[in-house]
């Protein structure tokens, strides 16, 4: 598979990749889907752990209005179960435990949490409230597909978020729910002075936590779906070929990859990560605008904790497992246990904690996560049957997680670029949707969009593999 002719290529073996390829593979055109890593699945990875149990390293959760991704559940048969949310929480603020039933309101909540159940002080929570409704304001005035269009777009993108916090006057609790979201909501692993406000508010616009993006988790793990969909695609997936140089001459492309192989095409699919992206020379060179944009757009600093318990112990106090708070590593804590199995806690580690996380001996990062938990769930949290800690920054081929963000003045400068091809080149990955960036709905979106502009590249799908053999520059140069 080192050489060759195909109809499209597809860069990144991703969801948002492998969803790609097979709707055009399914519409008859020849496919070649190239994968830097030695598997499938990008962000969407699991592995069982040394229970047996499938983990998700990555990503986990259903949205409770993520159609997409549940159609393609449904489509392979695989069977969901809501988080539990039952019970109280844990909001650890300022060194103390504070419990407190969850409010589905996200709008009307303090973190998820019911506010006057906190017995933190009211002139606090008052502000915290009024702070928040301040930034709904801004968040319903961002237009969703062109955030740099909407009122004061120019003037948002340049301010931090933490400059705009500064500019209301927000004391220590009113601005925590707001740096929760820039480091955990959804865009997630950067610090309010790293993005700007508007960025912020539009990652909510998008991607709304009132949604519940975390409502349901997978049986067998969400790592399935990607699982599923390489198997379909079999040969036509090639490993350990990270995309090096993608040349357009008339009417293709030539894409070389690992060890010198290339492929000539119709068309090119690029669906890795934006920093990513600026590892491949391209020929054309990409535009100043779209050079400036991907310079700009820096991947989140994200560990994932899985801790593995023989049951969820925290439920017989009548807590749910949901922690947040100023802790001094764990930003998120959620019971994700199997119904009728084991005991198991997804955490993160996020934004500067993580990278200061990265530089502990590995038994000092033990001990600090250990740490936290038994804060957050008491002494027995500390002594898991087992404890994963994955860094998604040592992903060489992800680069960080959830996705990428928005450094200030970057959407206002170059974002109108942002889902545009470059020539026969398309975008794709979690990055490139509209709806539910950084979630596995916006990777599946951002797929089958790609696949629709191949499509119009292709004089609407109507042209065949064989017309388009007939157009093929690059079999002499």
């Amino acid at each position: 598979m080192g050489t060759g002719t195909v109809d499209v290529v597809v860069a990144g073996a991703g969801l948002s990749g492998l969803v790609c390829a097979r709707d055009l593979h399914r519409l008859g055109l020849q496919v070649r889907l190239l994968e830097a890593r030695q598997r499938c699945g990008g962000r969407m990875w699991g592995r069982p752990s040394a229970m047996g149990l499938p983990l998700d390293l990555g990503g986990q959760w259903v949205g409770a209005t993520h159609q997409r991704l549940l159609e393609l559940l449904g489509e392979f048969g695989l069977q969901r179960y809501p988080t539990y949310y039952a019970g109280e929480g844990i909001f650890h603020w300022n060194g103390t435990a504070h419990r407190a039933g969850v409010e589905h309101d996200f709008d009307s909540s303090l973190l998820f949490f019911r506010p006057e159940q906190l017995g933190l002080p009211a002139g606090e929570v008052a502000e915290a409230q009024a702070l928040q409704r301040r930034f709904q304001q801004l968040v319903a005035q961002v237009p969703p597909g062109q955030p740099w269009g909407g009122p004061a777009a120019a003037e948002l993108d340049q301010l931090s978020i933490a400059g705009w916090l500064e500019r209301q006057g927000a004391g220590q609790l009113a601005r925590y729910p707001l740096a929760w979201l820039a480091r955990m909501g959804g865009s997630g692993g950067f610090e309010p002075h790293e993005s700007s406000i508007l960025h912020l508010a539009w990652s909510q616009a998008v991607a709304p936590q009132q949604e519940t993006p975390e409502a349901w988790l997978v049986h067998g793990g969400a790592a399935q779906v990607a699982e599923r969909l390489a198997a379909e695609l079999g040969p036509l997936i090639q490993l350990g070929a990270p995309v090096g140089a993608i040349e357009q001459n008339g009417g293709g492309v030539r894409v070389t990859f690992g060890e010198g192989g290339q492929i000539t095409a119709a068309a090119a699919v690029v669906a890795i990560p934006p920093p990513l992206r600026l590892g491949i020379r391209f020929s054309p060179a990409l535009p100043p605008e779209w050079q400036g944009l991907l310079q700009r757009s820096p991947m989140g600093s994200m560990v994932k904790v899985l801790a593995l318990y023989p049951r969820p112990f925290w439920r017989e106090r009548g807590l749910n497992g949901l922690g947040i708070g100023n802790l001094p590593a764990l930003e998120l804590s959620v019971d994700s246990s199997p119904p009728d199995g084991p005991g198991q806690l997804s955490c993160f580690i996020a934004g500067d904690r993580a990278v200061a996380w990265q530089r502990l001996p590995e038994a000092e990062r033990r001990r600090v996560v250990l740490q936290d938990l038994a804060l957050l769930w008491g002494p027995e949290a500390a002594e898991p049957s087992e404890l994963v800690l994955h860094n998604w920054n040592g992903e060489s081929w992800s680069g960080g997680a959830f996705t990428s963000f928005m450094s200030p003045g970057a959407w206002s400068r170059y974002g109108p670029v942002w889902q545009q091809p470059h020539g026969r080149v398309v975008w794709a990955g979690t990055e490139a949707a509209s709806r539910w960036p950084g979630y596995f709905e916006g990777a599946i979106e951002a797929g089958l969009a790609a696949s629709e502009q191949v499509k119009e590249l292709a004089g609407q799908g109507k042209r065949t593999s064989q017309t388009w053999a007939n157009n093929r520059d690059f079999e002499s140069s």
